[in-house]
């Protein structure tokens, strides 16, 4: 028993910066004791004293705000990190080495008996607000980003943001890339995980409009070399310039963590420089 009390708060240093000492972790930490409660309610609900168990569980609510059934099956070293508002179902099914932030559900979609919550591999690591809604596998090693709702399964490694959830698909790295790649999946794995689920995690919204644009860009100059073309050819022929864009359309636009109100009339102006030239 405390070999593995001990291994809990061992991964809490693992996965928490702010953690200075066993003592402060064993005494300060809610979504440990949270785990500690359910193991012993867990205990309960399998020798069938349900309702002591459920007893338990809910008085570990009231001291954690975190909501785990009892009947919940969780491996080992398991971090919820914060807590507040996690609510685990009874037919959920934990792996080792997961880690989950405050406001996570994993819930059920369903009234009728049987499996009716998710089953999180080992390594998933689950952002805060994110709810994982039905009786799917998120595979080992996935993420789910902060507020993603989760109705399908979700592929080992992959990186789920969006609401529905959508998959986001890495590009296909070049050769010369794949040798840096590993190089920082192998220390992201020594520095123990990645915080909120969301480091290096691509915007899908963002990656679409960047792609629209370097597409419209391509067809100008396509069309700019066209019109060339045919000048030379024809001499009635008469260009008309497709109309640029203003700086006061984007006076609403702001870029995201800039301090600078300039910068988004910055963007625009670079853009048209690369559009001309």
């Amino acid at each position: 028993m405390f070999s593995r009390l001990k291994e809990d708060v061992s991964s809490v240093f693992h996965r928490d910066p702010a953690a200075r000492n066993f003592f402060e972790v064993l005494t300060t930490y809610p979504g440990l004791h949270a785990v500690l409660f359910h193991r012993l309610s867990h205990k309960l609900w399998c020798w069938d004293f349900k309702w002591l168990a459920r007893m338990i569980s809910t008085f570990a609510r009231w001291l954690t705000g975190i909501e785990i059934h009892p009947g919940a099956k969780i491996g080992r070293r398991f971090f919820i990190d914060h807590g507040m508002g996690v609510v685990i179902g009874g037919t959920a099914e934990i792996g080792d080495d997961v880690t989950i932030y405050q406001g996570v559900t994993l819930g059920g979609t369903s009234l009728e008996p049987g499996k009716r919550h998710p089953t999180l591999e080992n390594n998933v690591i689950v952002g805060a607000g994110a709810k994982i809604l039905g009786p799917f596998t998120v595979g080992e090693g996935a993420r789910v980003g902060s507020n993603a709702v989760v109705t399908k399964p979700v592929p080992a490694g992959a990186t789920v943001v969006g609401v529905p959830g959508r998959i986001i698909k890495a590009p296909t790295p070049i050769p010369e890339q794949e040798q840096a790649d590993a190089k920082r999946a192998q220390i992201a794995k020594a520095l123990g995980f990645d915080a909120y689920g969301v480091s290096e995690m691509p915007d899908p919204i963002a990656h679409a409009i960047k792609a629209m644009l370097d597409h419209m860009h391509a067809q100008d100059a396509r069309l700019d070399n066209m019109c060339s073309t045919l000048g030379k050819l024809d001499k009635n022929f008469e260009k008309i310039d497709i109309p640029e864009l203003k700086g006061e359309d984007f006076e609403v636009v702001e870029i995201a963590g800039s301090d600078n109100p300039d910068q988004s009339e910055d963007a625009v102006s670079s853009t048209k420089t690369e559009k001309t030239s």
